[in-house]
């Protein structure tokens, strides 16, 4: 990493300055970040940071990925934007490399995560109306209790988390909330109404909850008997982290629709996407859906680059093989600050003993000794270091959380 970024304001002054000036959404950690590479970062006097969150996914290959970079910089030199207007010479080679490294038929572009999974929401119920043939208006969308899936006044209105919820209704109807990971469950929650079952395959913000094995595989054979559609959002899970491609493959399930984002974006531009079935997909018609924005040529050539990083299997190994010296790791530290975790590749979340502290402040007291993390619910914490963190990186993260947690 080259020299610390230049400054005119320090790290205290800069998050003062923030206060007066920007809507208080986030209680971010006390770092202000100027420059990264790889699974570094440096803050503006120079001290650096590992960073095992990466941006909750969104970096799984790093910062400043070179061919990401690259692409980005060939397309800025050529064409960013044409809005869906017209065609760019972009797009297609993109939405044909995704969808053959998804299994799927179509890809419908977006920019967010939230944006990917009100796209599927829609489209799910035209769906409903136009082939399944609910009555209109009626369709139903069942989805689980501590989901995480966006922030847009449908999405936090099937929330059960009453930070998310509260003081932004009246919510979007049409959804019914059963446990996660329970198939009895959700089996009474569908009927002739329901357009789909929506879920994460691991559930991130509720603390990387990893579903009993067979879970996945139930929801795909329930959704095919009761004629409906199986839609995962694999926003944090997909594009490597768990070691697969997509999280369902660990079962070797493929929904009707998968919505990605975070790290189809390189960590460079959002880009999100909804690929799915094409006579799911194929429902949608001009003008009834779109996105100045969704499939631009700049978020078309990051987004090629990063499916051609992932069609040679490196990353997807690399969360594998790293994620067993994760598990190691925090296997020897239960009863030593540690009460529970759960793991799946290069992602985990850490139950630390409440009498030791918060998640905020482990993250603090970690964020002082060099290592980045964030915080979930109570006394969690995350990890999600950038797929191309190394070995001795990671044991790095591992032996400074056992000394935090022993201080």
């Amino acid at each position: 990493m080259t020299a610390p970024a230049d400054r005119t304001r320090s790290s205290e002054e800069l998050i003062r300055a923030e206060e007066p000036v920007l809507a208080q959404n986030y209680h971010p950690l006390p770092v202000v970040v100027a420059r990264a590479e790889g699974a570094w970062v440096e803050d503006v006097e120079g001290r650096r940071y590992l960073d095992m969150l990466a941006g909750y996914s969104a970096l799984n290959f790093g910062h400043r990925h070179p061919a990401l970079i690259e692409a980005a910089h060939r397309q800025l030199d050529r064409l960013t934007l044409t809005s869906r207007a017209f065609h760019n010479d972009r797009l297609a080679s993109f939405a044909e490399r995704l969808a053959a490294l998804t299994g799927q038929d179509m890809v419908l572009p977006m920019n967010t995560g939230a944006e990917a999974v009100e796209s599927g929401i829609k489209v799910a119920r035209k769906w409903a109306y136009e082939v399944k043939g609910v009555p209109d208006g009626r369709a139903t969308i069942v989805v689980a209790a501590d989901n995480f899936h966006g922030r847009t006044t449908t999405i936090v209105g099937f929330s059960t988390d009453e930070t998310a919820r509260s003081g932004f209704g009246p919510f979007t109807p049409g959804f019914r909330v059963v446990p996660y990971n329970d198939l009895a469950a959700l089996r009474a929650a569908v009927d002739d109404t329901t357009a789909a079952v929506l879920i994460e395959p691991i559930q991130g913000e509720a603390g990387v909850v990893v579903p009993d094995d067979g879970y996945l595989t139930g929801v795909r054979e329930l959704t095919h008997r009761a004629n409906c559609l199986f839609v995962a959002d694999e926003i944090q899970s997909g594009l490597g982290r768990t070691g697969r491609t997509l999280a369902v493959e660990h079962e070797s399930v493929v929904p009707d629709l998968v919505l990605l984002g975070k790290a189809l974006g390189g960590g460079i531009v959002p880009v999100s996407a909804v690929v799915g079935r094409r006579e799911v997909l194929g429902v949608l018609r001009p003008g009834e859906h779109g996105s100045t924005f969704g499939g631009n040529p700049l978020a078309a050539a990051v987004g090629t680059a990063v499916v051609e990083l992932l069609r040679t299997g490196e990353f997807q190994r690399r969360a594998t093989e790293l994620g067993s010296v994760l598990r190691e790791g925090l296997t020897a530290l239960l009863g030593k600050g540690v009460v529970g975790f759960r793991a799946r590749g290069l992602w985990a979340g850490v139950d630390v003993d409440p009498a030791l502290g918060t998640g905020r402040e482990v993250s603090e007291r970690l964020m002082r000794e060099g290592i980045l993390v964030k915080d979930t619910h109570g006394s969690t914490i995350r990890l999600a270091p950038p797929l191309t963190v190394t070995e001795d990186e990671l044991r790095q993260a591992l032996g400074t959380l056992e000394k935090v947690l022993a201080a």
